[in-house]
């Protein structure tokens, strides 16, 4: 029996009252995990820096003192504009029964949030600037071979990442005189390295951990490092090397020019008069010295960073 795929006057279709984002990051994975301040104008110096200084030994009962100089340098964030605008069409409104805004709203604050990440992961191995004022500014690059651990660390060719691997790490920022017991390190990485941690059975098993590492099955803290896995950390090598990236919170800033503004207005210069959704925002982020920032090589050949 078969039925006719006409359309009859008295049929109606139905549609969803619901709004789905498609799968992306939601929002920042990374702010709040590091310093921030806000500023004005077209660069700012979040911390100015004292050099260390060495204790003099006295020449001798009655002899002069001798002056100790302290050198001072400052960091330099600059900033970066970003907006969003989205029109809502009013007729096409006028034929749905679901209100569109809150959802443009919500998936712009997304991309805001996403954008704050990928400034911060970019800041991370990028040059940096320093100087005592905008008239003298150095460039600062990132050292590789002091602040870098090699794909093959500890192993006969590229691996992925590995307890001995999160062990250096550990290592090198005491080594450069991080106060642990002050300041957490917070590793970021992606499903791949998560999954090369769960493989292995230091990382899952009782017997070598006190307290459980896994809670719901989630990987989030292990050997004293906060862990937040997402998929935008950069490639070091296309399709086969993924840049991790481990700081303490002191070691990258966010300065905010202006956080995330959302303003709606009529267009009415446009026909059917619109709905303007403008979001914008204005930040720039950098890493405040050597010793507070490490990359870890990790063999990846599960795809690029996706950036939506």
């Amino acid at each position: 029996m078969s039925y006719d795929t006409g359309l009859v006057p008295v049929y109606t279709a139905q549609y969803s009252m619901n709004l789905e984002l498609l799968l992306q990051q939601k929002g920042s994975k990374l702010r709040g995990k590091v310093a921030e301040g806000f500023h004005v104008g077209k660069m700012a110096s979040p911390i100015q820096q004292i050099a260390p200084i060495k204790m003099n030994k006295p020449e001798g009962r009655f002899a002069p003192k001798k002056r100790v100089d302290t050198n001072f340098v400052r960091r330099w964030v600059f900033p970066q504009p970003g907006d969003i605008d989205q029109l809502i069409d009013t007729f096409d409104e006028l034929q749905t029964i679901v209100d569109p805004k809150s959802a443009y709203t919500m998936n712009a604050a997304n991309a805001v949030g996403r954008a704050w990440d990928d400034e911060l992961l970019g800041a991370t191995t990028r040059i940096a600037y320093t100087g005592q004022d905008a008239a003298d500014l150095a460039q600062e690059t990132f050292d590789t071979t002091k602040f870098q651990i090699a794909v093959d660390f500890d192993a006969a060719g590229a691996v992925g990442l590995t307890v001995a691997k999160l062990i250096e790490l550990k290592r090198l920022f005491r080594h450069y005189e991080n106060d642990l017991e002050e300041e957490e390190i917070t590793l970021i990485g992606g499903s791949r390295q998560e999954a090369d941690l769960l493989q292995q059975q230091q990382v899952v098993s009782r017997e070598y951990n006190d307290t459980p590492v896994l809670k719901d099955g989630k990987l989030t803290r292990f050997l004293g490092i906060n862990t937040v896995w997402m998929e935008r950390v950069p490639e070091t090598t296309a399709g086969s090397v993924r840049g991790v990236l481990a700081f303490v919170k002191s070691g990258m800033y966010l300065g905010m020019w202006k956080d995330t503004t959302n303003n709606v207005s009529k267009r009415n210069d446009l026909t059917g008069e619109p709905w303007d959704l403008y979001t914008m925002a204005m930040f720039g982020a950098t890493r405040t010295q050597p010793g507070k920032v490490f990359q870890i090589l990790c063999a990846d050949t599960t795809g690029g960073p996706i950036t939506p």
